[in-house]
C-alpha cells in the first residue's frame, strides 16, 4: 500500500490558458511607470537645484562676512600711527 503511493507516477494537472493581456501590464501599466519615472526625474532636478542654491547662499554669506571683517579691521587705527598710515604696511611699502 505504501509502495503503491511512492511508485505511482503523478498525473499533471491540466494547464490553464492565460490571456496575455491579463498577465502583462499593457499600455496602462507602461504609462503609469513612465509617469512615475518622469516625476522622479523632475524631483531629482529640483532637489539638486535647491541644494546648489543653498550652497551658493552660504558662500555669499561667508564672502560678505569676510569683507565686513576686513572693513572693520581697516577702519580701526592702530595706536601711534596717523590716519594716513593706517592702510600701510609697517615696512613702508603699500602691499597688504
Amino acid at each position: 500500500m505504501l509502495s503503491d503511493l511512492v511508485l505511482a507516477t503523478p498525473v499533471p494537472s491540466p494547464s490553464a490558458e492565460f490571456d496575455p493581456n491579463v498577465i502583462t501590464p499593457g499600455p496602462l501599466g507602461f504609462t503609469a511607470i513612465a509617469l512615475v519615472t518622469i516625476a522622479v526625474v523632475f524631483l531629482i532636478v529640483d532637489m539638486v537645484r535647491r541644494i546648489r542654491r543653498v550652497r551658493y547662499r552660504e558662500e555669499v554669506r561667508e564672502q560678505i562676512r569676510i569683507e565686513q571683517e576686513q572693513a572693520a579691521a581697516d577702519s580701526t587705527v592702530a595706536p601711534g600711527t596717523s590716519e594716513g598710515d593706517a592702510g600701510r604696511n609697517p615696512d613702508g611699502d603699500d602691499r597688504l
